[in-house]
């Protein structure tokens, strides 16, 4: 079987195939690690309308906690909400049995939030998005659960 003419490019994929492909991917992870507890997080904040004003997603998996999106809507910010955030998803990545939380931030977003919470860098990507720009990556040990 030739796949050569049959790439697709496309920039709206359905949210269902995407999961395919994550699913799978896990699928290969966990024959070869033997690591078999990967499982999405996600936590959502909803105004009385039923609308998202602020939510997390991620997943654990191998120990690990990983923050993939924060987000809380501007008028929100600063009034502790992406704090609570972040405490609730290492929360439940400690309860499933994680060590550590880990995630990236941009300069230009949120770096300092992620220090004051006990996050330390443990690496950069210079120049990206842009040449002034700094992707800068972090990492938590969590407390195990009581």
């Amino acid at each position: 079987m030739r796949f050569d003419d049959d790439l697709r490019v496309e920039d709206q994929p359905r949210p269902e195939d995407v999961a395919l492909l994550a699913d799978r991917l896990h699928q290969y992870n966990a024959a070869a690690t033997g690591c078999n507890d990967g499982r999405w997080l996600a936590i959502f904040v909803r105004d009385d309308a039923g609308g998202i004003v602020g939510g997390l997603h991620g997943w654990t998996w191998g120990r690990t906690g990983f923050v993939g999106t924060l987000w809380v809507r501007e008028d929100l910010r600063r009034q502790g909400l992406g704090a609570r955030l972040l405490a609730a998803a290492e929360r439940e990545a400690a309860r499933r049995g994680c060590r550590e939380m880990q995630l990236d931030t941009n300069s230009y977003q949120a770096p300092g939030f992620y220090r004051r919470l006990g996050y330390a860098e443990i690496g950069q990507l210079p120049g990206w998005p842009r040449s002034s720009d700094t992707r800068v990556f972090f990492r938590k040990p969590l407390d195990s659960p009581g």
